[in-house]
């Protein structure tokens, strides 16, 4: 799976409107905070909002700020209100994918592939990373040294 810069991003905004509680976050606060382009996170901070995991106000006291506990809200749905679901073969569901002859069971991978990425990322919350506690479930993967190889 490759993470594209805008869900890194988006999690990284989640992280830092979580990090101030219920006051609003100015967009250039996250932007230079994260090291990220402001033009490019408020279109992001706009994708939130629509997917209701943000709000936002206007004005000298305005920002934004998470929509919901950020206990509630999980990479998973940061990641999907920007980028869409999880794992799509050619913008199918892996489960609407079929295959002939030899490549039948291909179907099965693509499945357990977006079975493994919500493992994860519907498990992590954006309270977990605020907080610095990753459920042990998902560190536990961190120890394979496999995991931290190039490949």
């Amino acid at each position: 799976m490759r993470i594209s810069a805008k869900a890194d991003y988006a999690v990284r905004a989640a992280i830092e409107m979580a990090a101030a509680g219920d006051e609003p976050v100015k967009g250039e606060a996250m932007a230079e905070a994260q090291d990220i382009p402001l033009q490019f996170l408020e279109h992001i901070l706009l994708e939130l909002k629509h997917a209701r995991l943000v709000r936002a106000r206007r004005g000298a006291r305005g920002g934004y700020w998470l929509a919901k506990p950020p206990e509630e809200i999980t990479l998973a749905s940061v990641i999907r209100a920007v980028e869409g679901p999880l794992a799509n073969i050619q913008d199918q569901a892996p489960e609407q994918t079929k295959y002939p002859g030899n490549a039948q069971q291909l179907s099965d991978v693509w499945i357990a592939v977006r079975a493994s990425l919500r493992r994860v990322l519907e498990h992590v919350t954006i309270a977990d990373l605020r907080g610095g506690k990753i459920p042990d479930e998902v560190l536990e993967l961190t120890r394979d040294e496999g995991a931290w190889v190039t490949r």
